[in-house]
Parts: C-alpha cells; sequence; structure tokens
C-alpha cells in the first residue's frame, strides 16, 4: 500500500527499496482439446511463457504466448538489465528494455519478451499498491463486453455449434469463427452458426490473411447474407492499401478490422488509416506501456479499440482504455489460463468484471498444475 502522507510504499522504508529483485521465465506447453485450424495455420498445442518479478514480499506475474525461445530471451537479455530497477516505475523499465534489444531486433520474439516482462511489473506495482491492476491503471470502464472466440476450420459443423451455444448461454452477445481455409464451405458453416446463436447475436468472422483483395470482397458479400459484421483480417494486415479499399468495398454494416500482430505503436498508427475497428494484443505489442498509449490513436481518429486474447491481462487493459469496445475471449486462451492461474476471471453475462478486492491481475500460477506442461530449462 502506498502512504496518504509519505507516498511511499507501506513495508518500505522509502519508495527507493521497492526494487526488483528477482527475474524468472517459464514456457509451458499445452495441448489443444482436439485440432485446430484456421484461414493460414494449424496446431494442436498453446505455448504460453510466463514471467514472474519479485519486490519484497509481492510477486507480479505477465506472460505471453509464442515459442519457448521468448523465455530464453527474457532470462539472458531482460532479467540483468531489470533486476535492481524501480518496481514502481514500469514506463521507465520498459524504455530501458527496448533500448536494450535494439541489436537483435525489437520485433517478433523481443517484443513478446518485453511484453511479459511489462505486465508483469504493472501487476507488481499495482499489488504493491493494494489495487487491482485496472484500477491501479484507471478506469474508464467497470466491465468490458467480451466475444467468443474460436470456430475453428477443423471443426464439424456440430462441433461449431455446439461452441457458439455455450458462449451465448454465457451471455456473449458476440461470437467470431475462423474462414477462408476451404472458402466453398463458409456457407454452410456460417449457415450453422447462424441458427446456433439465432438472430439477435452479433456474428464475426477471422480469416487471418488467407485472400487477396478481391477475394476477400467477395466473401464479404457471401458473408453479408448471414448478417456478419466484423470481418478480421480480409487480407493479410501487411496489405495496408488492401485493407483501406475493403474497408470501404464490404457490404454497408460490416467493419473491418486488424492489428493483432502489430509489434509497436507505429504499426498501430498505420494500420488505423485503413480499418473500422483498431486491435493490439497486449502479449505481442510490447505489453500494458505500449497499448495505453494505443488509446490515444483510437481516440484521435474517432476508433473502436478491440483486444485481442489474453484475456485475463486484456480485462484489466481495456477497463483503463476510453476507446475499447470489446475484449476477444479466445478459447484457446481462457482454457489455458484457466488451467493455470488461479482466480482467472470468469464471464459474468457475457462481460469481464476485474474485483477491485484482487490486487494486481487476481491470478496465481497453479505450480503443480503448470508443472506437467513446462518446457525447456
Amino acid at each position: 500500500m502506498v502512504s496518504a502522507d509519505t507516498g511511499t510504499v507501506t513495508g518500505h522504508e522509502s519508495s527507493a527499496e521497492a526494487r526488483v529483485e528477482d527475474v524468472a521465465a517459464t514456457a509451458y506447453e499445452v495441448p489443444t482439446d482436439r485440432p485446430e485450424s484456421d484461414g493460414t495455420l494449424e496446431w494442436d498445442s498453446t505455448t504460453m511463457v510466463v514471467v514472474e518479478v519479485a519486490a519484497g514480499e509481492q510477486r507480479g506475474i505477465g506472460y505471453t504466448y509464442g515459442h519457448r525461445a521468448i523465455a530464453e530471451v527474457v532470462s539472458a537479455t531482460l532479467a540483468p538489465l531489470v533486476s535492481g530497477m524501480d518496481a514502481l516505475a514500469p514506463p521507465r523499465v520498459w524504455a530501458e528494455m527496448q533500448r536494450q534489444v535494439r541489436n537483435f531486433g525489437r520485433q517478433g520474439l523481443c517484443a513478446m519478451a518485453i511484453s511479459a516482462v511489462d505486465i508483469a511489473l504493472w501487476d507488481l506495482r499495482a499489488k504493491l499498491l493494494g489495487l487491482s491492476l485496472a484500477d491501479s491503471l484507471g478506469r474508464f470502464h467497470e466491465a468490458i463486453p467480451a466475444y467468443g472466440s474460436g470456430g475453428f476450420t477443423s471443426y464439424t459443423n456440430a462441433e461449431l455449434a455446439e461452441q457458439l451455444r455455450d458462449w451465448v448461454e454465457r451471455g456473449c452477445r458476440r461470437v467470431k469463427i475462423k474462414v477462408g481455409r476451404e472458402p466453398g464451405l463458409d456457407p454452410g458453416r456460417l449457415a450453422a452458426a447462424r441458427e446456433a446463436i439465432g438472430a439477435e447475436v452479433e456474428l464475426m468472422v477471422d480469416a487471418n490473411g488467407a485472400f487477396d483483395r478481391r477475394a476477400a470482397a467477395r466473401q464479404a458479400e457471401a458473408y453479408g447474407e448471414f448478417g456478419v459484421s466484423y470481418f478480421e483480417e480480409p487480407v493479410s494486415s501487411d496489405d495496408l492499401e488492401g485493407l483501406r479499399w475493403l474497408r470501404d468495398a464490404v457490404p454497408a454494416g460490416m467493419q473491418i478490422a486488424a492489428g493483432e500482430y502489430a509489434w509497436d505503436l507505429s504499426e498501430l498508427e498505420h494500420l488505423a488509416g485503413c480499418v473500422d475497428v483498431l486491435q493490439a494484443d497486449v502479449t505481442r505489442c510490447a505489453g500494458i506501456t505500449n497499448v495505453l498509449r494505443a488509446d490515444g490513436i483510437c481516440r484521435a481518429r474517432n476508433l473502436p479499440f478491440s483486444a485481442h486474447c489474453a484475456p485475463q491481462v486484456s480485462a484489466h487493459l481495456c477497463c483503463a482504455l476510453e476507446r475499447a469496445i470489446h475484449v476477444e475471449y479466445f478459447h484457446d486462451h481462457e482454457r489455458v489460463e484457466s488451467m493455470l492461474f488461479a482466480g482467472a476471471l470468469p464471464l459474468e453475462d457475457g462481460a469481464l468484471r476485474p474485483d477491485p478486492d484482487r490486487p494486481g491481475l487476481g491470478i496465481e500460477l497453479r505450480r503443480e498444475e503448470a508443472e506437467r506442461f513446462r518446457v525447456g530449462g
């Protein structure tokens, strides 16, 4: 807690003693509950890299989803730098981490490593202050709507319908499925999805960049027949011109969204001029410190913001973003986070509501359960 009289951390003689004492990173690989695929990729496991930072009796948790090599980037490159730095000043530490990886390449593994450490530092700071992470950041929202996300192209129509019905029964007013692997099958899958969710629930699709712009425009017309209102990554996010063209070409009422693969603010700024909804992934885009500033991009352009995946972190973050409209409640991440973390936020009438009485993210690593999935050193 912070003393109102001195502004220092209770239990420390001065704020200078709120120093990071230890940084640890561990990779865990959890098999999926069944084979999964989207428009451009197939997978059968999810790898999470968990970072823990300690100061005194408090321990902050951060994480990212990516290759186990991220743990080595944290341990070998970032941990020696972060140890001894001010646990109450994540932005200052973030800036030093950015400088440290200059010659290694700031994107990709380094960006995800910085993301995990940055999230852990913000969690630690909130715990030192005795506040939930959402409250320590300052809330615009008490809760944030979540949309059910999965609907993998590897699912049968029956499996697809079962998953979507479950989300609707849990209060989600929006659901999203994968499209684009076999475009000729998409109408049948969308028909099954619409029948499962009814007419009032918003139906969203994600092509993961499977199309070129003209094929995406044709697909958008077909998807519109099923009331699809949100088309994510119809083309690669690198195709800014294609995204901008599609934004103006798709049926009225259909939004174009992208941003999950952005590594920094400059990429988000470029994307913001090409989409209807700007996305970012806090576990990829250099963490909370960076994505907090993405809210300014959205505010300046009058764009809504949608958080990509990692619901336990994204829920707290989005409560602090004025332009946030929803969090992606992605099947794989929701499942892994519930397995590996005690205290994971549940869906409450289709929304995620950070508890103000639980400091930080409000989660703790289930160490015995997690050890079963540990990989690497």
